[in-house]
C-alpha cells in the first residue's frame, strides 16, 4: 500500500499523482458530479507520456483509493496494477492526452452540466462572474456519436478542443482538460455550478443579462493586486482534501 503522508502530500510525483486522483473521485460523490463507476478521470503517468493513470472499471468512485489506480496504454493495455481500462475511457482519454498535451482528462455526466446540454441551444451564458471566467474557453461537440468505442473518436473530440480546456458535449457530458489534477476538478466543480445558476435564472422565463465583452475582458484579465496569483485551484483541492480526511478517510492507502 502507498504512505498517506501529512495533507496527503508525497515528495514522489507519481505517488502523489495517485493520491490525488483518487482524492477527485472522492470528492466527485461528494460534490454529486459521478454516476457509480461510470465516466473517467484520466492522468498521464509522471515521467511518461504515453502512459495513463485510472480507476480500474467496476470500483465504485467513493471507494477509490492511491494503490487501486492502473496504468494503461492508449492500445488498452493494463501495464501496472490489477484491472482493465473500460473501453470508452480508452477511447476519449488517450487520444485527447497524445495529441492535446493536457496531463489531465476528466469527464462526466455531472447533472446540471448535463442538463444545459441536453438543450437545443446548449451554450453557458456569461450572466456571472464565474461563467465570464469560462467565456471563450468552451469548445463543444454539437454532433453526439454514440458510446465510444474507436480511438478515432477521441482524435475527433481532441480536434474540436482546439486549445479549449473544456468541452461541453451535447446529449452527453462535459469534459475539461488540464495540467492538474487540482484545475481539472476545480473547473468541473465550478461548471456544474454556474450550469445550476444558469438553468435555475432560466426558469423564471425572463432573459438572462449577459455581462459586456469589456467587463468579461477585465475579469479574466491576470489581477495585479491577486495574492494568491496562480494559487487558486491548488488551494481549493487542499482544502477539499482535508474535508475528505474527515468525511471519507482512506483514499491515499
Amino acid at each position: 500500500m502507498l504512505i498517506h503522508a501529512v495533507n496527503a502530500h508525497s515528495t514522489d510525483p507519481a505517488i502523489q499523482a495517485r493520491i490525488d486522483l483518487a482524492a477527485a473521485h472522492r470528492l466527485a460523490v461528494f460534490h454529486a458530479l459521478e454516476e457509480g463507476i461510470d465516466n473517467h478521470f484520466t492522468v498521464t503517468l509522471p515521467g511518461h507520456d504515453d502512459r495513463y493513470l485510472v480507476l480500474p472499471f467496476g470500483l465504485h468512485w467513493s471507494e477509490a483509493r492511491a494503490s487501486d489506480m492502473i496504468v494503461f496504454d492508449e492500445a488498452g493495455n493494463t501495464l501496472e496494477g490489477d484491472g482493465i481500462v473500460e473501453l470508452s475511457a480508452q477511447c476519449i482519454h488517450a487520444p485527447i492526452h497524445r495529441i492535446t498535451g493536457a496531463r489531465v482528462v476528466m469527464h462526466t455526466h455531472q447533472p446540471w452540466a448535463l442538463a444545459l446540454n441536453m438543450l437545443q441551444n446548449n451554450r453557458l451564458v456569461p450572466a456571472s462572474q464565474t461563467a465570464a471566467f469560462f467565456d471563450g474557453r468552451i469548445a463543444y461537440d454539437d454532433d453526439y456519436q454514440g458510446t465510444a468505442d474507436t480511438l478515432e473518436e477521441g482524435e475527433r473530440l481532441a480536434g474540436l478542443l482546439d486549445g479549449k480546456p473544456v468541452m461541453f458535449m451535447k446529449n452527453h457530458g462535459l469534459l475539461v482538460a488540464a495540467d492538474s489534477i487540482a484545475h481539472a476538478y476545480r473547473m468541473l466543480y465550478l461548471l456544474e455550478r454556474v450550469c445550476q445558476a444558469q438553468i435555475l435564472a432560466m426558469g423564471t422565463g425572463q432573459p438572462l443579462a449577459p455581462i459586456p465583452d469589456s467587463i468579461i475582458a477585465k475579469v479574466q484579465a491576470p489581477d495585479p493586486n491577486d495574492r494568491h496569483k496562480g494559487q487558486r485551484h491548488r488551494l481549493f483541492f487542499e482544502a477539499m482534501k482535508r474535508v475528505l480526511d474527515s468525511e471519507s478517510p482512506g483514499y491515499a492507502d
